[in-house]
């Protein structure tokens, strides 16, 4: 497939400096950007198929982690926002299951892809990764498994919804909840979410729609898959330099192997 196959390129010129400067306004502003049926239906079945067909070579696994994903601080007590515990589980295929042919590989090689993504978060460079399985990864949530309130380490999220679950599977987030820059942790206000005392947003996407989110200092989760209907998605990761490996201890804990 060519780029002009996978992607609504006359909805989405990626291409016009204009249209990358309006994303990058809207992601600054929001801290997320939803681009709704980007991806062109032939192609979206085409990603369909593949992740279904590449199920079965997933690595499943569940973590229990803190929502600033660094370890237990004895500072303080176990019950504190630093150190109480969320559960995080799904599947997740590497980059080197991807196929070469794959639409999704053509999609995250695509110097139009790349320029636009450049301008819409205003990053000066993207890179992938050195290690061969960080790039592009599926991930897949079956019944009763979700993604664990959490913030990012990276600046900037790209990921793609393959196949929406039936019910469940919600982003929820709360934008700006901390300053990591500042070191405001904002440990009562992750309090106050996780007690349920603070109502998070709701995004709302459907299957082909492109998501760009800063997660650094906004809290997210994927609520727990509540059907029989995977929830399939593609993750698109970058870096603003050249050479950058995810570490052995990291691809271990994700994908269960270092190659």
């Amino acid at each position: 497939m060519q780029l002009t196959e996978i992607v609504d390129t006359e909805t989405y010129p990626l291409t016009d400096p204009s249209f990358g400067a309006a994303c990058n306004a809207k992601l600054d502003a929001d801290g997320v950007l939803v681009l709704s049926e980007f991806i062109r239906p032939a192609a979206l079945i085409a990603m369909q198929e593949e992740s279904i067909a590449g199920q079965d070579r997933a690595y499943f696994c569940a973590q229990d982690h803190s929502v600033y994903l660094t370890p237990p601080d004895p500072a303080f007590p176990a019950d504190h926002p630093a150190n109480r515990q969320v559960v995080s589980s799904k599947g997740c295929i590497c980059d080197d299951v991807v196929a070469q042919a794959s639409p999704l590989r053509t999609l995250y090689d695509a110097p139009e892809f790349r320029g636009f993504v450049k301008r819409a978060t205003g990053e000066s460079e993207l890179h992938p990764y050195a290690d061969p399985l960080s790039s592009i990864n599926i991930h897949y949530a079956n019944r009763g498994q979700e993604l664990g309130w959490h913030f990012d380490n990276s600046s900037f999220a790209i990921t793609l919804l393959i196949q929406k679950p039936d019910a469940g599977g919600r982003f929820e987030y709360i934008k700006d909840l901390r300053d990591a820059d500042a070191g405001d942790m904002n440990y009562n206000g992750v309090r106050a979410l996780l007690d349920g005392e603070t109502a998070p947003q709701v995004l709302s996407m459907d299957p082909g729609a492109l998501v760009l989110f800063r997660g650094r200092n906004s809290i997210h989760r994927v609520s727990p898959n509540e059907s029989d209907t995977t929830r399939m998605l593609a993750v698109l990761a970058y870096n603003n330099a050249p050479g950058v490996e995810l570490s052995e201890n990291a691809r271990m804990t994700f994908y269960g192997r270092l190659s």
